[in-house]
């Protein structure tokens, strides 16, 4: 947020992890972090890294203390739960964590996002069925099967 127009990351910059995320989807990511090429100054994000299992979590650790010996201007953030401080790979990264609370207001935070998913030109696209030409949107219910 401190470069409103700088872009989101793309989807080759994050990784969503979840107890089902494979050891070869982890590796990709991995390399696509700490490989060194010429694609620009990436930030590249896990979230949730702290649902990986044992096994997954394991062999992540080694690939990338094998693969960071070869480049040390990677940058490589990773987002767990705080709940789940003591699973695997917040445990082997404890020495560089950091606590953090979000430090904008949610209206400005929301105004953010807002200009980046909008819709440049309005369109016959699916961006015209959310809020201000809005590229994406929440839909909830508060009661289950409602079919949202």
């Amino acid at each position: 947020m401190n470069s409103p127009e700088q872009p989101l990351p793309t989807f080759d910059e994050v990784l969503l992890c979840t107890p089902q995320t494979t050891a070869e989807q982890v590796g990709l990511f991995l390399r696509r972090c700490l490989i060194p090429c010429s694609r620009g100054e990436k930030i590249y994000t896990m979230l949730y890294a702290d649902e990986l299992s044992y096994d997954v979590s394991r062999r992540a650790e080694e690939l990338f203390q094998h693969l960071q010996r070869c480049n040390s201007t990677y940058r490589l953030i990773i987002l767990c739960n705080c709940e789940r401080e003591h699973s695997y790979i917040p445990s082997v990264f404890s020495q560089y964590k950091v606590h953090m609370i979000p430090q904008r207001p949610l209206a400005e935070i929301q105004q953010y996002l807002q200009h980046h998913y909008r819709v440049a030109q309005p369109s016959s696209s699916a961006a015209s069925v959310f809020k201000d030409n809005m590229c994406v949107g929440i839909v909830s219910s508060k009661r289950a099967g409602m079919g949202k």
